[in-house]
């Protein structure tokens, strides 16, 4: 009988934290015993343990088993640390050699039969072990593909605890050991089921939507329903390019934290879409939970779109939740036992009715609402929030004449895509050097230091300044969608046509 150790991974938030597993098995009264801050599933893994040793057919220790977790002060959560701490209790009891479970990395959940279970978060764990230069990680089978996106690690899958203990036993070479191949786990080209051509009869709604993708803007439509807000939101992502490999791995880390990974294909390589309920509390939307806390949908929404439909029915805490994520580009969650930090970079798209009833107020004076009660209405969403919105789109209802003119003007989403990936690689030569990669995540410092358009293209945004009319914020804003329209256009730098229409776009007069 004596002490041995492993290592397995703690996730705090989207980072994984390096966690020894240390195993004692010694005199006194039989037992296990868990100390280094567990939570309540962690400590029931000394039940699941204990059955998939026996089940498995090697022998319990009729010891004393005392298993710590170092660091001491870092909350364990999870089902993760099972497969750790199987493998250090075999290794004090001397089944396995002790040694040979030094160093390897060990995660997975035990079935009672003596099962590795797929686990979540398995991706940004394999990455916190991966700061440890050249490991091998031991994971259940299920999770193999995840895991393997990760470079420089050598992944170990197993499928149950009998497996892994032979091997370890034997010294052999591991059962299968899976090499980083990128294009075998990015998910094979699909055409989209949506297409902006879809859309008819909008053709300012659906240059704004051109503009905002080809700079990471947000966006505010409003008008009455069927006129293809949610048309035109739901179309959004086919205008983005794909994810770039970290990118890609960040929001794939994200959603395996969340357990909404697609099995069949692990690495995202698109940019989510993320369309939330209008009773969606704020833990749903910006991320929480009382023992583990979650990303929420702004943090899924990550390098992607958020779009909340019939955004006035929203509620008035959760609308404002939104305004830090919308500035810093992450949200974080407090609670307890301590902060969390998600990233959440992504583009606001709203929809809203002009007031309650939905009818519309110019084509036979249906609407019944009082001017009070649209106020009222769309005051729910505060000014600072629709300060932070780039473009402001008036959708009206089209006739059917204007529908079939306007079907000659309508382009595909590869044919405007080709053009957004254009602006943006003009953006990121010009942005080359820098932290940034579009128009809307430069800072207020640097965009009014080294990209500030000419005096003659901010005199009329200047004025709107002095007057009130335009914000200090809303100046930045208005400034960035410029040199966003400069590059859709092929100019080097905004003049006063791209700040006159950015000016105009950001008040919303566009009707």
């Amino acid at each position: 009988m004596a002490v041995a150790r492993t290592r397995s991974v703690a996730l705090v938030g989207v980072t994984g934290r390096s966690v020894e597993v240390e195993a004692d098995v010694g005199n006194g009264l039989a037992g296990i015993h868990l100390i280094g801050l567990p939570d309540t599933a962690l400590s029931e893994a000394r039940e699941r343990v204990r059955s998939a040793m026996v089940n498995s057919h090697y022998p319990w220790p009729d010891a004393r088993i005392t298993v710590s977790l170092f660091p001491a002060s870092l909350p364990k959560r999870g089902s993760q640390f099972d497969l750790a701490i199987a493998v250090a209790i075999l290794g004090a009891a001397g089944v396995i050699p002790a040694e040979r479970i030094a160093e390897p990395f060990f995660l997975g959940e035990l079935g009672l039969d003596g099962r590795l279970r797929p686990v979540r978060g398995v991706l940004p764990s394999v990455l916190g072990a991966a700061k440890h230069g050249e490991v091998t990680v031991v994971i259940p089978a299920a999770n193999a593909a995840e895991a393997a996106l990760v470079p420089d690690v050598k992944i170990t899958p197993v499928s149950d605890l009998r497996q892994l203990v032979e091997w370890l036993r034997k010294g052999d070479d591991p059962p299968e050991s899976l090499p980083f191949d990128l294009t075998n786990q990015m998910p094979p080209t699909i055409a989209p089921a949506v297409d902006l051509s879809d859309v008819v009869g909008q053709p300012v709604a659906r240059r704004a939507l051109e503009v905002c993708a080809a700079g990471g803007h947000n966006l505010w439509m409003l008008g009455p329903p069927g006129t293809g807000k949610t048309l035109l939101a739901e179309r959004l992502p086919t205008l983005l390019p794909d994810l770039e490999l970290d990118h890609a791995l960040e929001v794939t880390a994200i959603h395996s934290v969340a357990g909404v990974l697609p099995p069949n294909h692990p690495m995202i390589s698109r940019p989510p879409f993320v369309s939330p309920h209008h009773t969606a509390t704020s833990a749903a939307i910006v991320g929480g939970g009382s023992a583990i806390v979650r990303p929420g949908a702004v943090s899924l929404a990550h390098r992607g779109v958020l779009f909340m439909d019939e955004a006035p029915e929203f509620s008035r805490h959760v609308l404002d939740a939104l305004r830090q994520p919308l500035e810093s580009g992450q949200v974080t969650v407090s609670r307890s036992a301590g902060a969390v930090t998600f990233p959440a970079r992504f583009m606001l798209v709203m929809a809203a009715n002009p007031c309650p009833c939905a009818q519309p107020q110019d084509k036979g004076d249906s609407c019944t609402c009082t001017p009070t009660v649209r106020r009222r209405y769309l005051g729910r969403l505060s000014g600072p929030l629709i300060d932070r919105i780039d473009l402001k789109v008036t959708v009206a209802r089209s006739s059917r004449r204007e529908l079939m003119a306007d079907r000659q003007f309508v382009e595909s989403s590869k044919t405007v895509a080709t053009r957004v990936i254009a602006a943006r690689e003009r953006a990121a030569a010009r942005l080359s050097g820098t932290p940034w990669r579009t128009n809307a995540e430069i800072p207020s410092s640097a965009l009014h230091a080294d990209y500030r358009p000419s005096d003659e293209a901010m005199k009329q945004v200047s004025s709107c300044l002095d007057s009130g009319t335009l914000s200090a914020r809303g100046l930045d804003r208005v400034v960035r969608v410029a040199w966003t329209l400069a590059d859709l256009a092929g100019k080097p730098k905004p003049g006063p046509d791209e700040t006159g229409t950015a000016l105009a776009l950001w008040m919303g007069l566009n009707s």
